[in-house]
């Protein structure tokens, strides 16, 4: 079962705290603060599996958690570095931030591995906060926490040549016919419900992959049928063969076909409309009248586009088809598809900063990722850590905004879940 979207929650490791530890040994009088520094918190990494070809396994799977870095210990002991998550996905995923829909990154190559959330820095120990003033530090650095992303995960096929066309023209049997695949095929619509891929080998032995993409119709770039579900396999291709079923038997209009087909490209990306396309006329061996051929040929001549004639049931054609499509790809550059929004990495430095002041029920609430760290490595029941705590208000610039925002001696001052009465 072919399953190409998912999305998961992703979360990189917490960093260990520093740790809050005292020199003692028999003969040290007065041993200093030797606590020591917290791990770093396991980043998150994608890499490209190469056995594998759907998404399927994270429909069961939703989150994934990298370890935590662990607490730093007395002599100045490093808590250890938590472990990496490696996430394995198909070639040809493509990574998205679910929030904003940037593309974090687009695994197309083999062996490939991306760091996307990297952990949480761990935590100093007390023995970095000692200062002449202050040689007994009763405090020490919190562990930063990691990062949360909900994610996006949609897999595109990596196919040279793309077979797009309306329901029951015959792009499942021109793909048994050239190539090894077996894609079901009845005569009826919506035969095909998933994606195929074969590999076409020529007499000169060249080699190239093509798609079969089903249930491309009209309103398809809005969701009807199963085009939308589906059109992200050809955004990758190079050549489009456009099949069109030219034999009358259902009545269709090979022209408004070719027509419909494109607009629903068009409208689901111009940089897949602009693909090279190669218009494949087929079923001619039951076709009632010419009428309907020679007007897409007509429109083929005023488009500049190729046309051919073929058989899919019979094999007419196909072998000519093929030969000139192995010829056009040699020409064709296998370009980047897709943009990378300048490979996103988020990191904690970026999210994690500033602070704001509100006022609710009278009181000055101060809050933000600044706040977060100061009372992270804050021991309130020791007078040192207080003044160090008083201190970082003012170098943190809170001080200035708290009197530029009213605060009066006597006021209520929130800072997380402690409560204190401001006086200057």
């Amino acid at each position: 079962m072919l399953v190409d979207y998912t999305k998961i929650f992703v979360k990189s490791g917490d960093g260990g705290n520093g740790a809050i530890t005292f020199r003692r040994e028999k003969y040290v009088a007065a041993g200093g603060p030797d606590g020591g520094d917290g791990g770093k918190g396991g980043d998150v990494y994608f890499i490209v599996d190469p056995d594998s070809n759907t998404l399927i396994n994270f429909r069961y799977n939703k989150k994934y958690k990298a370890k935590n870095g662990e607490n730093g210990s007395g002599n100045n002991c490093y808590g250890k570095k938590g472990e990496d998550l490696y996430i394995k996905v198909p070639l040809g995923t493509v990574i998205k931030d679910s929030e904003t829909g940037k593309i974090i990154a687009d695994l197309s190559n083999r062996g490939q591995k991306e760091l996307i959330l990297p952990g949480g820095r761990g935590g100093k120990g007390n023995s970095h906060f000692a200062t002449a003033t202050r040689q007994a530090p009763h405090f020490a650095q919190g562990g930063e926490k990691g990062i949360e992303k909900e994610l996006i995960l949609e897999l595109k096929l990596l196919a040279d040549v793309g077979l797009v066309g309306f329901p029951n023209v015959g792009k499942s049997t021109i793909l048994s016919m050239v190539t090894a695949a077996r894609p079901k095929i009845a005569d009826y619509h919506f035969t095909t419900l998933e994606p195929n891929l074969g590999v076409v080998k020529t007499e000169y032995g060249d080699s190239f992959v093509i798609a079969d993409i089903p249930g491309i119709i009209e309103g398809a770039s809005e969701g009807v049928g199963l085009g939308l579900q589906f059109l992200r396999h050809i955004e990758r291709t190079r050549l489009l063969l456009h099949v069109i079923d030219v034999s009358g038997a259902e009545g269709r209009n090979p022209v408004q076909d070719f027509k419909t087909i494109n607009t629903e490209l068009k409208k689901y990306s111009e940089k897949l409309a602009s693909r090279t396309q190669i218009i494949v006329a087929n079923k001619i061996d039951s076709m009632q009248d010419e009428r309907g051929y020679n007007e897409l040929e007509q429109m083929a001549k005023e488009l500049n586009l190729e046309i051919y004639k073929i058989s899919a049931a019979t094999g007419q054609g196909l072998k000519e088809l093929f030969k000139i499509v192995s010829e056009r790809l040699k020409t064709l550059p296998k370009e980047e598809l897709m943009e990378v929004d300048e490979k996103v990495v988020y990191t904690l430095q970026e999210e994690k900063q500033g602070f704001e002041i509100r006022q609710e029920n009278g009181e000055f609430v101060v809050l933000g990722p600044d706040v977060d760290k100061l009372m992270n490595r804050v021991n309130l029941a020791d007078n040192e850590s207080m003044y160090y705590f008083q201190k970082m208000l003012a170098n943190l610039g809170i001080e200035d905004a708290l009197i530029k925002a009213g605060v009066k001696d006597g006021d209520t001052v929130r800072f997380n879940d402690w409560e204190f009465d401001w006086y200057n």
